[in-house]
């Protein structure tokens, strides 16, 4: 038989269609619909300046604003051979850092939610508004900041603001931990997650899952931060187990989160030793070129065509979500009761905003 979750369900966040084909009371199966909230941003920005269409970049998603209008910019500054300074750099990693973090904070509360564990998503959400805090203390808003821009940044920072940062993040790193293990020797947490939606290595190949998804069954490399000349700079390391479950996906944004706390230390330090200013006024070229980055759910790809001038030809968005959807119905295989079938969802962290790309991911049979 089959069993519609959606559009409109308590269990999802955003409007989306999941047809689970079950055996009894077994999920076997899904097939996925979407196309309900499509807003066609990539049409919008095409003959906009590029000036103008970060903006409407930063409205892809609202929870990780901030990383597409990184990766919108270094698409035009690849194209148009711009140099940021030293200092935007680093504050492009400050602001990418916290904002991942607060967006697994937001991933893990769901994930809580979705197995009833409600102690532990409203921990994770108070901790998160204090990482938006901080956001909003440097860039002056809570989500879409406006923030980066090509060339650079908008904003500096000073000797005051460092110092919040750093006595915020000696806090948070304490209270993460504290999370993290109740999170690890819950009982119900265990029994509801370990053993669950296991995503093997072959099955991650052949969906192309990205993102914590992915390095939760054994795949470190997939992580673009390792092949960002900043982040090369900052010694980064990626994150990754080998179980492959709702466990170990959730147990690797967790990780993350201590990772990122120590880029965020360590861009800090390199920033109070460079000097110049925060953005250099660009020369765009017209060009065709593609830029990924590691945006908190995966990989993400902008693809743009220029004109003489700035002016956007053609722009094309792949965001990670719609990769992981493919790989959720693997994970089936291994859910006992429907009620797994919608923690495995929660999982994959789905955005659907800024998925909307296509229209149903077929069955796997």
């Amino acid at each position: 038989m089959s069993l519609p979750i959606g559009p409109i369900h308590p269990a999802l966040k955003e409007p989306i269609r999941i047809k689970l084909i079950l055996e009894g009371e077994k999920p076997v199966d899904a097939e996925i619909e979407m196309g309900y909230v499509h807003r066609g941003i990539e049409n919008i920005m095409e003959g906009k300046h590029v000036n103008k269409a970060v903006f409407l970049a930063e409205r892809v998603c609202g929870i990780c604003s901030f990383v597409h209008t990184v990766t919108f910019s270094e698409c035009v500054e690849k194209i148009s051979n711009i140099e940021i300074p030293d200092k935007a750099r680093y504050l492009r990693v400050i602001l990418i850092e916290l904002e991942r973090i607060h967006s697994h904070l937001i991933a893990i509360a769901s994930y809580c939610l979705s197995i009833e564990h409600e102690t532990l998503a409203i921990w994770l959400l108070n901790v998160r508004e204090k990482i938006l805090d901080l956001i909003e203390m440097i860039t002056g808003n809570r989500i879409n900041m406006g923030y980066c821009i090509v060339g650079g940044v908008r904003r500096d920072i000073n000797k005051e603001i460092i110092n919040k940062i750093n006595e915020n993040l000696d806090d948070f790193e304490e209270k993460f931990k504290n999370i993290l293990d109740v999170f690890e020797t819950a009982p119900l947490v265990g029994l509801r997650s370990k053993g669950i939606g296991v995503l093997t290595y072959k099955e991650i190949m052949r969906t192309r899952a990205v993102g914590p998804v992915c390095r939760a069954s054994g795949l470190p490399e997939s992580d673009w931060r390792l092949r960002h000349t900043t982040y090369k700079e900052l010694n980064f390391k990626p994150v990754w187990k080998n179980e492959g479950d709702n466990f170990a996906r959730n147990l690797v944004r967790f990780y993350e989160i201590f990772e990122s706390i120590k880029l965020i230390r360590k861009a800090l330090e390199l920033y109070e030793e460079s000097s110049g200013d925060i953005r250099v006024k660009p020369e765009i070229k017209a060009g065709v070129g593609e830029h990924r980055f590691e945006a908190p759910r995966g990989e993400l790809l902008y693809r743009m065509e220029l004109t003489n001038g700035g002016l956007i030809k053609r722009v094309e968005i792949r965001t990670p979500t719609v990769m992981n959807l493919e790989a959720y119905k693997y994970m089936l295989k291994s859910c006992p009761t429907v009620a797994d079938a919608v923690s495995c969802y929660t999982s994959i962290d789905p955005c659907i905003s800024c998925t909307e790309r296509a229209i149903i991911i077929k069955k796997v049979i």
